[in-house]
């Protein structure tokens, strides 16, 4: 069949089938479901694994297990744009799902004491979870109509901060379990929503915009059909064309050596430094290790403790539903300066009463990283890929924010490597005070070389760059 028949036959084949943009919608957010509950299950397995296996005091080994997901996320997400580009979104996505649940089996059955196989299976993991951050939010941005997809941003963190909950619950219920048996079903069972994961999005079709640029607008013609109303299919279709060729003319014009244009550094700079600043600050120290954090302070066994990243997943969770609501009321540095400022001194509030009282509460800091959590939830958390998302050009946004999603990976792959270590050497509350010091370095990168972006267009973000 010629591309002008396949065109025309296009609406008479999908007047009959439409796809509900819930059914769309809810996929789209199992994908973050599924990228938050590998990010957040070793929190409540790494107790019973570190019994089970006699880690107890190995620092390093505790580290490398925890920290291999996001080194395996590094190249998973910068592997992803290619592979969407080669396979779609949507098959890319079904990849993903069958290393999500083929990974997570195999580490489900890993042999006792492994520590090599258990490492690059959470990296195998891990080329998934990256893969997926980049990939679910890129298909549901592009199946989604215009007047939402400022609104998907929020969904998604929500989410996948959702997901890492639902690992914490998994956790909670399968504690009781033999130890051995705990930590390998909660690493397990992470098999099930990637199965639904894959089942769902084999039921969705291709994106649009991967069709039109592979000059099959035919297919995205008729793809439309069943996602839009029929007045706003062809209105929609030039819009694609249109945005693909800029997009195309871009790149051509466009190298790494462009990202270093005084035009774009102070831009690049921007983005790609919250972004780091974003995991450098430590968050995933708390989400990772908040059952030994709490071990550590009260001396009671890690395992016990799994009440407490229930505590922190609630408080996520509606911290995101928070940010769903006042995302467009405040500006984007006031947000993040307020999220900042108070959690750099729920950090080093603890190192301060430590010295003043020694006699104090330990289970202080478990309050303070609480206070902390809340407000990383509705500002660092979501802002920074909104702002990435707004500060970057068109001209570099490719490579720009591919290189501010690495950083991120980066800081969270060092986090989780070197906290273990470092509580290891000097007490929790000089860990975190250090942390508490780079939350304060990120207030005042952002308001010395962050520009406001909300509201305002490209070009006026460029100009007020290049002042």
């Amino acid at each position: 069949m010629s591309l002008r028949t396949e065109a025309a036959a296009a609406p008479t084949q999908t007047e009959q089938r439409k796809i509900p943009a819930r059914f769309i919608y809810f996929f789209g957010s199992f994908g973050g479901i599924l990228f938050g509950y590998d990010i957040g299950v070793m929190t409540g397995a790494l107790p019973f694994l570190t019994k089970d296996w006699g880690l107890t005091g190995n620092a390093a080994a505790i580290g490398w297990i925890t920290s291999s997901l996001m080194l395996g996320a590094i190249f998973g997400g910068a592997m992803s744009g290619q592979l969407a580009d080669k396979l779609g979104r949507r098959r890319s996505i079904l990849v993903a799902a069958i290393i999500f649940a083929v990974a997570s089996l195999a580490l489900g059955v890993s042999p006792h004491g492994s520590l090599a196989y258990m490492i690059v299976m959470r990296v195998v993991l891990g080329l998934a979870v990256g893969a997926a951050s980049a990939l679910v939010p890129a298909y549901m941005a592009e199946m989604a109509p215009a007047g939402v997809r400022g609104r998907l941003s929020g969904l998604n963190q929500t989410m996948i901060v959702s997901g890492m909950l639902l690992s914490y619950i998994v956790a909670w219920f399968l504690q009781h379990l033999p130890t051995t048996w705990a930590w390998r079903s909660m690493l397990a069972v992470a098999a099930i929503p990637a199965v639904i994961l894959f089942l769902g999005v084999l039921k969705l079709p291709e994106s649009p915009r991967f069709l039109v640029r592979n000059g099959q607008e035919g297919m995205a013609r008729a793809v439309l059909g069943m996602i839009r109303k029929p007045e706003q299919v062809e209105p929609e279709l030039r819009e694609i064309q249109q945005a693909i060729e800029a997009e195309t003319n871009a790149q051509q014009s466009t190298s790494w050596a462009t990202l270093l244009n005084p035009r774009y550094r102070y831009l690049l700079i921007a983005g790609v430094g919250v972004a780091a600043f974003q995991q450098f600050q430590g968050a995933n120290a708390i989400f990772y290790y908040i059952p030994l954090i709490v071990e550590q302070a009260s001396g009671k066994e890690a395992s016990s403790a799994l009440m407490w990243p229930i505590i922190q997943g609630v408080i996520l969770v509606l911290g995101s539903l928070l940010f769903m609501a006042i995302a467009d009321r405040f500006n984007r540095r006031t947000l993040l300066t307020l999220g900042g400022s108070v959690m750099g001194i729920s950090f080093i509030l603890p190192a301060v009463i430590a010295k003043i009282a020694p006699d104090a509460n330990p289970m202080l800091i478990v309050v303070f990283l609480s206070i902390y959590v809340a407000f990383y939830s509705f500002t660092w958390a979501p802002l920074t890929w909104v702002l990435v998302g707004e500060v970057f050009p068109l001209v570099i946004r490719g490579r720009a924010a591919g290189m501010a999603s690495s950083f991120n990976w980066i800081g969270s792959f060092a986090v989780g490597l070197l906290f273990p270590i470092m509580t290891a050497h000097m007490p929790q509350a000089a860990v975190f005070a250090i942390f508490g010091a780079i939350c304060i370095a990120g207030v005042l990168f952002v308001r010395t070389c962050v520009p406001e972006t909300k509201g305002r267009s490209l070009e006026e973000i460029e100009a007020a760059g290049s002042r």
